[in-house]
């Protein structure tokens, strides 16, 4: 059967090379651009939403998205709870990898240990302390098998939380949470990601991986509701330059673009106004600041830079896809949360806010005899060169001279991780709604997802006093204090909350705004009379 699969898989890659970047005729095949190049495929390895778009169609968590976007049932039919909340006892459905090895539950007590420590501890382990001893493991305080996630029999998973968790299931779906196959990990170790190394449990297995161009995807076969998806494969086509990516949709290479420049919104509204969705949006932009930079130290310097961005122009001008200005780390609307903590001086007029930042200045120590120089690193994204743009013309105006820093993605946020910055243009977009993904980005144990490096020692009993506790109201207070005290403090400079930019040609069906923005390919089609 093995051999079967594979040789079904060659044969369906050969056909796609002699077509070149179009299907063979008869098969149904998606293409998708994708604004950034994957620098991994393992799960507990990437770190944005441009590899989970494509790992996400190919492995599958405990729970996963259903086309709304809502929190359902995937590698795991179903589960209890118990009535304290700590203890989860998963039933994996019945299904394989896509060369035939049965999935079960100790696959997934092998990846949580294998997220959780050693050399592939996911950047994002920390989301999952909430595990019993998953923090202890993670910081080498631990053995793996100490960590409260077992296998009961080879269908029944049980994993013991240190504390109630509320966002639990959602937190699931999270592409760190996704299983790997053990057995194709040891057999080709760090080449397990590879074309014909890589087994599936999601609708979609590895066919191709073209460095810095595209990911090609086949339909698994084996997934166990492969008779429900309509297309046959997916092209992920992988390139930062969006305006290029945007011709590349106008002229029918692409049926989806999952981002475009924002200052094109209106323009393309006008031109191809039943392609254009734009719709809210989790999640934030923001500026990290590092807090290790003496100049930054100061409290009046960093609320000095944020009152004189204009985040209105920003949002509205700028961008103009829908994006909110923001004034708050926590978007407004997000699950278990009541209204986030916004600066004060937000309702001042523009030019007032720029005439106290200026003030703030000449008491910090500047002015126009004494400038200061700070470096903005952003990524190259055209939307984030408009932003760093804009923000470098309204300090200026403050005695605070810019230089800016592009990079790629992939190396843009190796450097802000690494603290090689002054200023870095970052987005943090929710892999689940609820108020914790937006407030643990100031958390000192956030690690590499802190990028600023701030840590407060108020803050962060606030934040942990709120994980512990059993009372949603109770819970939402306490991180609504601590974000109060972080934009007292402007720990990070929010600049707008998201809305998502995507442009979906009318043949495309199956297609659901949701607030997570994640459309797995599973629920995507292309009609019949499109020639895809």
């Amino acid at each position: 059967m093995r051999r079967f699969a594979l040789t079904w898989g060659v044969l369906t890659l050969l056909g796609w090379l002699i077509a070149g970047t179009s299907a063979v005729a008869d098969e149904r095949i998606l293409t998708i651009g994708n604004p950034g190049h994957p620098a991994s495929l393992d799960p507990h390895r990437i770190t944005g939403v441009w590899e989970n778009r494509i790992v996400g169609d190919m492995l599958m968590g405990l729970t996963t998205e259903a086309a709304d976007g809502s929190t359902v049932a995937g590698a795991a039919k179903s589960w209890e709870v118990s009535a304290d909340g700590l203890t989860y006892t998963f039933t994996i459905r019945e299904h394989s990898w896509s060369d035939g090895v049965p999935v079960t539950a100790e696959d997934f007590v092998y990846s949580f240990r294998r997220m959780l420590s050693g050399e592939t501890t996911s950047p994002y382990a920390q989301f999952f302390w909430v595990i019993e001893n998953a923090r202890d493991l993670t910081r080498g305080d631990a053995e793996p098998e100490a960590l409260g996630v077992s296998a009961l029999d080879a269908s029944t998973l049980q994993i013991r939380l240190s504390q109630p968790t509320a966002y639990f299931l959602g937190l699931l779906t999270h592409f760190a949470a996704f299983p790997v196959p053990r057995h194709a990990i040891e057999a080709h170790g760090g080449d397990w990601t590879a074309a014909g190394n890589m087994p599936a449990n999601g609708a979609f297995m590895l066919a191709e991986r073209v460095a810095n161009d595209h990911v090609r995807l086949l339909r698994n076969p084996r997934f166990f509701d492969a008779d429900a998806v309509a297309l046959d494969g997916v092209i992920h086509v992988g390139q930062e330059d969006l305006d290029a990516q945007l011709s590349r949709f106008r002229a029918g290479e692409l049926d989806i673009l999952r981002d475009f420049p924002g200052g094109r919104t209106q323009w393309l509204r006008e031109r191809l106004p039943e392609a254009v969705r734009t719709a809210p949006y989790l999640g934030l932009a923001f500026f990290a600041i590092n807090h290790a930079r003496e100049p930054l130290r100061d409290a009046r310097v960093r609320r000095a830079l944020s009152m004189a961005l204009q985040r209105e122009i920003i949002a509205e001008r700028l961008l103009g896809s829908g994006e909110q200005p923001a004034w708050s780390l926590v978007p407004e609307g997000t699950a278990n949360y009541t209204t986030p903590a916004m600066a004060q001086w937000r309702s001042l007029a523009p030019d007032e806010r720029t005439a106290q930042a200026r003030a703030l200045m000449r008491v910090a120590g500047y002015g126009p005899d004494r400038r200061l120089s700070l470096q903005l690193r952003y990524h190259t994204s055209e939307n984030d060169r408009r932003v760093a743009v804009a923000a470098q013309s309204m300090w200026r105006e403050i005695f605070v001279d810019v230089e800016l820093e592009r990079a790629e993605t992939a190396v843009h946020y190796a450097s802000l991780q690494q603290g090689n910055f002054d200023l870095g243009l970052a987005s943090w977009l929710a892999v689940y709604d609820d108020p914790q993904t937006f407030t643990l980005l100031l958390e000192t144990a956030s690690g590499p997802n802190n990028l600023g490096d701030y840590s407060n020692e108020s803050y962060d009993a606030l934040t942990a006093q709120a994980a512990a506790s059993v009372d949603l109201a109770e819970r939402a207070r306490l991180l609504r204090e601590a974000e109060a005290h972080a934009v007292r403090e402007q720990a990070l400079i929010p600049i707008y909350h998201h809305a998502a930019r995507n442009l979906v040609a009318e043949h495309v069906t199956g297609w659901q705004d949701n607030l997570l923005d994640v459309h797995r390919s599973r629920f995507l089609g292309l009609r019949s009379d499109t020639g895809h």
